[in-house]
């Protein structure tokens, strides 16, 4: 792994679809499902990860104190850009992330906040979906970086 990026800031799980956001301090990641309790298995939206400092340029954009949990991503993280890094791998801790493409934001992300999908539409500003490689532990705290 090369020098660390960036860390987990936060995480959390979707026990059901449309459902709450659980704020959690580690989560168990299951290669090739995803996170253990979460509502997205499989695929390659199992784990969507969220750029902290995106989320702050459109908190400041939209001049409203919007808590992260509201873009409903599993983990936010911050000194990472997901900007041109379809295909890529993140090494989170111990677990590899392969970002398969950008989440687009949905219409509960309007509900939630008055113009808060047009903020997050362009520029990867809604995050990343990407498919877990690895059975690990992911902590608030790990270190994050790309993999070459």
């Amino acid at each position: 792994m090369s020098e660390a990026d960036g860390r987990v800031e936060a995480i959390w799980i979707k026990r059901f679809k449309g459902g709450p956001m659980d704020p959690v301090a580690s989560a168990a990641a299951v290669a090739g499902k995803g996170l253990e309790g979460n509502a997205n298995q499989g695929g390659k939206r199992q784990v969507i990860l969220l750029s902290a400092d995106k989320w702050q340029t459109v908190r400041s954009e939209l001049g409203v104190d919007v808590d992260p949990s509201v873009r409903r991503a599993n983990l936010l993280l911050s000194g990472i850009d997901f900007v041109d890094k379809r295909g890529r791998t993140l090494q989170v801790g111990e677990c590899r992330i392969r970002i398969h493409t950008e989440c687009k934001p949905c219409r509960q992300m309007e509900e939630a906040q008055a113009g808060l999908q047009d903020a997050l539409r362009d520029d990867w500003r809604g995050g990343a979906c990407g498919e877990v490689l690895d059975d690990a532990t992911m902590e608030v705290g790990d270190l994050v970086s790309w993999l070459d």
